[in-house]
């Protein structure tokens, strides 16, 4: 880049107000993103696929192994599928962050006045809107093996909320790793290896009191299990017995608490990472 470019840029940067300049940026990216589900509708069908497989393979295969739910384990299983989901779900940022490494096209956006944090809050909002999308492709397929909402569409649309706030907190994570991979096929593993246990290590399938006492503890301070047992609520869905203090006697509050540490501790990780990454 010339020194005239950098110069002009820098002005642009330095007339532009902060907030609404990343804002405004970081949307602009997040469409360019999105197009590429309508222009390669495979990468969002075979995401949607894996979910799907999940909730038939857990409701016809193990459901009638597993116990202790207190109810119909279908309806328990559903928010496990949604909170795996929208964990996996962060796997995509982190892919999608090394490629654009790998390819330059990073490189390419620091030619241009953006804000910092633009590109990184660009991908991590356009993850969120193909969570979206496979999250209604799960319900309708929830409702078809026998889950059910109880509660009404208000508090199922809170329920909703909570999740998609939790998995854009958890995208934050999954950009700063991504930013760390050489390359796409390294990333696509780093960006599930600590997502598994975060899923697994929770109430998402299995209740509390299942766990040994002395993983019990890890389980209940999982922020996983905290936004699972909050839709449970929510949806008006069997919980399993409720074992434990604040995260499962609170689990809307902790789950919001634990986004914002998330989000607090992540942001400037990621927005000073990159930043480091495209000044090389």
């Amino acid at each position: 880049m010339s020194t005239a470019q950098a110069t002009k840029n820098s002005s642009i940067q330095a007339s532009r107000p902060l907030v609404g300049w990343a804002l405004h940026d970081g949307w602009a990216v997040a469409k360019r993103d999105l197009l590429k589900i309508a222009r390669v509708p495979e990468s969002w069908f075979f995401s949607i696929v894996q979910p799907v497989i999940f909730v038939l393979l857990f409701a016809f295969v193990f459901g009638g192994a597993i116990t202790g739910t207190g109810g119909n384990y279908r309806e328990f299983l559903m928010a496990g599928i949604f909170s795996q989901t929208i964990g996996f779900n962060g796997a995509n940022t982190t892919v999608g962050l090394a490629e654009d490494l790998t390819k330059g096209i990073l490189d390419r956006f620091r030619s241009l006045p953006m804000a910092p944090s633009a590109v990184v809050l660009g991908r991590t909002t356009s993850d969120i809107f193909r969570a979206i999308l496979t999250l209604i492709v799960l319900a309708i397929t929830g409702l078809a093996v026998g889950w059910g909402i109880h509660n009404g569409a208000v508090k199922a649309l809170e329920a909703f909320a909570l999740l998609l706030f939790f998995g854009f907190a958890l995208s934050w994570i999954a950009a700063w790793v991504g930013l760390y991979m050489p390359n796409a096929q390294v990333a696509n593993t780093a960006g599930l290896i600590w997502l598994f246990p975060l899923t697994f290590l929770s109430n998402a399938f299995v209740p509390l009191d299942s766990f040994p006492s002395w993983l019990r503890p890890v389980a209940e301070w999982n922020p996983l299990s905290s936004v699972t047992l909050a839709q449970r609520e929510l949806f008006g869905n069997p919980t399993g017995e409720i074992v434990g203090g604040f995260p499962q006697q609170s689990p809307i509050l902790y789950t919001l608490i634990s986004c914002v540490v998330i989000l607090v501790v992540f942001v400037p990780l990621a927005v000073r990472k990159y930043s480091k990454t495209v000044a090389r």
